[in-house]
């Protein structure tokens, strides 16, 4: 990528990331539903095993920022490794970002109630596929999502579909990813998510599904931690097994 060009789209993201530095959160809720309304700084490592003896890690910051009530930035900024060439490669591979505006909240029922979702990513990816760091291909991605909330239990349900499409790169990215999040929390500040992703891909005709476990306690007040097991799913899965920590900050 021409040095200039990267120099560009970088300053750009930095100041849009130095919205999240400032503000309140608006509501005590878990940043781990990702239509949660709240402001979070996450910092994460993740390590996978690919398969055939290569292996990735994923060291990145994940956080997001409430700018108003009904609508939310979320950010993210990657740095990984791999050995999936034979030779070990380290880079700067990706910068997520989001908009999600909460069209409405509804009361269903005495216990469950009903936020829903819309919005935009943009992916820069800076990452190779033959390096197993990204693809290469800058992305837009809409998706729609609900978050319906027990108000008893604390148990959240949130189905979530997303659409990527590659506008630029060396790879032609046209996938379509549907999710289902259950995040339930638990006394002395311990939660568990289960986090079920399965995309298809329509250059390829490929369901590289996988699935998340996830389980967090808030040490204290706006400092949480918690561990990820990850698992490939199928035949088309793009990795076996991987774990994951992180640290994260509300504020």
């Amino acid at each position: 990528m021409n040095r200039s060009h990267f120099a560009k789209r970088f300053a750009l993201v930095g100041m849009l990331m130095s919205i999240c530095t400032a503000g309140a959160s608006s509501a005590e809720e878990n940043a781990s539903n990702p239509l949660a309304a709240v402001n979070n700084t996450d910092i994460r490592f993740q390590t996978y095993d690919l398969g055939g003896g290569a292996d990735q890690q994923d060291a990145f910051i994940d956080g997001a920022y409430m700018i108003r009530p009904d609508f939310k930035f979320k950010y993210e900024a990657h740095f990984q490794s791999s050995d999936l060439s034979g030779a070990r490669i380290n880079e700067f591979s990706r910068i997520n970002l989001k908009g999600i505006y909460f069209p409405s909240q509804t009361q269903l029922n005495a216990n469950w109630g009903m936020k829903t979702a819309i919005g935009l990513e943009w992916i820069l990816d800076f990452g190779s596929l033959t390096a197993g760091t990204g693809t290469g291909s800058d992305q837009i991605a809409p998706f729609g999502g609900l978050a319906f909330s027990n108000a008893n239990t604390g148990l959240t349900l949130i189905p979530l579909v997303q659409h990527y499409v590659s506008y630029n790169g060396p790879v032609d990215i046209n996938q379509t990813a549907m999710r289902l999040i259950a995040l339930q929390p638990f006394g002395d500040g311990y939660w568990v998510k289960a986090d079920l992703k399965l995309p298809y891909d329509w250059t390829n005709d490929l369901w590289p599904a996988s699935a998340e476990l996830q389980l967090g306690k808030k040490i204290r007040p706006g400092v949480s931690v918690y561990g990820d097991l990850m698992f490939g799913l199928g035949n088309d899965r793009t990795y076996d097994a991987g774990l994951g920590v992180g640290l994260r900050f509300n504020y």
